[in-house]
């Protein structure tokens, strides 16, 4: 699936313009070699995509020609140097589906589900008569 240039690795439903996750694919047996050489590839073509060369949008994104060719190949390179190539390529949208905020807090959802009790009124109370 592609987002704003971007293919992700996964699948995702778009509902009401919310993605959601849909199923899991066979990414988590490869290793973080295979993974950054996939990130690699999907960064090249989405620059390829733009018509920019290396130099140009090595440029653009203040970093050197070979931490592109580097980030590219999947030899490994900086956050700071990914952060910087996706916004030179104006593809910084797609970073929200790496660390979604949840909608509702796990830890908060524990907290406030403690058991109510209903308070019985005491036997004087009840035979009052207003």
């Amino acid at each position: 699936m592609a987002i704003n240039g971007i293919n992700l690795p996964f699948i995702l439903e778009n509902h009401s313009n919310r993605y959601y996750y849909a199923g899991m694919s066979d990414l988590s047996f490869k290793s973080i070699s295979d993974l950054q050489a996939l990130l690699g590839d999907q960064l090249q073509a989405l620059r390829l995509s733009k018509d920019l060369d290396q130099i140009t949008t090595a440029e653009k994104a203040g970093i050197s020609e070979k931490a592109l060719r580097n980030l590219e190949a999947g030899r490994g390179s900086t956050v700071e140097s990914f952060l910087r190539v996706l916004k030179a390529l104006g593809s910084l949208d797609g970073l929200e589906l790496l660390a979604p905020k949840p909608s509702v807090s796990p830890l908060a959802l524990l907290r406030s589900s403690k058991t109510r009790h209903r308070v019985r009124q005491s036997s004087a109370s009840r035979h009052r008569i207003p």
